[in-house]
């Protein structure tokens, strides 16, 4: 029997083979993800898996050894923001539902962010990635744009309201190809 980190990323690789072979025309491949690590709170202080926005939004060109991870308040960002000042460029997590993907984005765009971070609204969702697409307004957003999974995003702003925390601090992008998988904190809610 494998310890347990490493047969949680064998199971993962056996999972992400198997998408990929059997979607070849269509689905998610490996370089579709995007992954970012919470350094605090310690916690939660895991690798998190994202996907990009299919067809808006803007790439990472730096990676971010610490930026702040800032809760929206409103969580849904359909509109102006109560904490815009503290979005100023860091990195938003909003939560999906109200409006459309692209208007999320543009308004932590508005706001200074210098990407977002969508989760899903659904909390018990930790397994299901929503394509994220262009709306029909042909607006553009220069800002990346990531998707979350609901349990992931759950998980992080439920740590911040238990230690009172504005934001948390993470790393993005993380290139998880560099990290021996004895060494992979994945989070554990979660089946890599």
């Amino acid at each position: 029997r494998l310890a347990a980190p490493g047969a949680a990323m064998l199971r993962r690789s056996l999972w992400l083979c198997l998408c990929l072979c059997s979607c070849p025309a269509r689905g998610l491949r490996i370089h579709e993800y995007l992954y970012f690590q919470v350094l605090s709170p310690g916690d939660i202080r895991y690798i998190f898996t994202a996907t990009p926005a299919k067809d808006f939004g803007g790439v990472f060109n730096t990676r971010y050894e610490q930026i702040y991870l800032v809760p929206a308040d409103p969580p849904e960002a359909c509109g102006e923001l109560n904490n815009g000042v503290f979005i100023q460029d860091q990195i938003a997590l909003v939560e999906r539902g109200g409006c459309s993907f692209l208007s999320k984005t543009r308004v932590i765009q508005e706001h200074g962010g210098r990407a977002v971070i969508i989760a899903d609204n659904a909390y018990d969702n930790d397994s299901f990635y929503i394509e994220m697409i262009q709306d029909s307004t042909r607006r553009t957003a220069d800002i990346p744009a990531l998707f979350l999974l609901g349990r992931d995003g759950y998980m992080i702003r439920r740590s911040l309201e238990q230690h009172g925390l504005p934001w948390a601090v993470i790393s993005i992008p993380v290139n998880v190809t560099s990290i021996p998988t004895y060494e992979m904190m994945q989070p554990p809610w979660t089946f890599w």
